[in-house]
């Protein structure tokens, strides 16, 4: 199925970090209408996951699709964002993601109304939601395929375990946008990375803000058991709800269902806007359930 995509004037940007002058954050700006002022528009923000890039998976998809300016950006040492990566950083994720909301809030007069990330870009998020004084005016956030119990990171190494303990780092390779990607991570990385700090959500989450979670139940990268955490984390706030939407076919990057996940959090957008939302169980994963058959009782 094909979604029709919205017509937008897409600019480049390149953010000056004020931690890090030597590391400038790029990303995308998309505009509806870009002659009409942005000051106190509502925008959107595209975070991607590890190894990852602003145009991956559907994020860019998403970006042309949705009825809003939306900005989505390379976090430090990621494909157009020079800088160090660390596997552990995710203090310096949130240090880029408070540089680009200080760029389109101080500096563009934008609003931050919604913020969909992928796997690691959600524990950003998550973390950015729940310290930033922003994040308080967030209508919307999705997570899609986010990590809670961060110490299972170790079940995704288990082919380099022996040479972690032999030489206490190994390589990480992947490709990143069509380039060649790798990178040393070290013990030391995934120690920090397994002693982040989710549990944050369950107090101090905005009250207000409305979630939608995904999460493949092929996902062999983060359990999907984590997403029914989150979804007990913050389904018991009010007014904000939270809706759960398990894909059975779908794996951690929900590879061949990207419009899938486009057009939910379209839909669930739609919802949000017309103040439908109810906390539960997301009705658009009903569809992958086969039709019941006759009773044989």
């Amino acid at each position: 199925m094909s979604y029709p995509t919205t017509t937008k004037k897409t600019t480049k940007h390149r953010i000056a970090h004020p931690k890090d002058p030597q590391s400038p954050l790029t990303g995308v700006l998309e505009q509806l209408s870009p002659d009409v002022p942005k000051k106190g528009r509502r925008i959107a923000l595209l975070l991607h996951g590890t190894i990852g890039h602003k145009d991956y998976l559907f994020l860019k998809r998403l970006a042309l699709r949705l009825p809003m300016d939306s900005f989505r950006f390379d976090f430090r040492g990621n494909f157009e964002s020079p800088g160090p990566w660390r596997m552990g950083a995710f203090d310096n994720d949130v240090e880029d993601l408070e540089a680009v909301v200080a760029y389109l809030t101080s500096q563009l007069g934008y609003v931050i109304d919604l913020l969909v990330g992928h796997s690691r870009g959600v524990v950003t998020a998550f973390r950015w939601m729940c310290t930033a004084k922003e994040a308080a005016g967030v209508r919307g956030f999705v997570n899609v395929s986010g990590r809670y119990r961060m110490p299972l990171i170790y079940r995704t190494i288990t082919d380099v375990q022996d040479e972690l303990d032999t030489k206490g780092w190994f390589i990480r390779e992947a490709t990143v946008a069509r380039q060649p990607f790798a990178q040393k991570v070290t013990k030391a990385d995934m120690e920090e990375f397994a002693r982040f700090d989710t549990s944050l959500v369950w107090d101090r989450f905005p009250q207000r803000a409305d979630v939608l979670s995904m999460h493949g139940l092929q996902d062999q990268t983060v359990p999907p058991y984590d997403a029914y955490i989150y979804a007990r984390a913050l389904g018991a706030r009010s007014p904000g709800t939270h809706n759960l939407c398990l894909v059975e076919e779908a794996d951690h990057n929900f590879t061949g269902l990207q419009d899938d996940v486009v057009a939910t959090v379209l839909e669930w957008l739609r919802m949000l806007d017309n103040d439908m939302l109810k906390t539960g169980v997301w009705k658009t994963g009903v569809r992958y359930m086969p039709k019941p058959g006759p009773s044989k009782l």
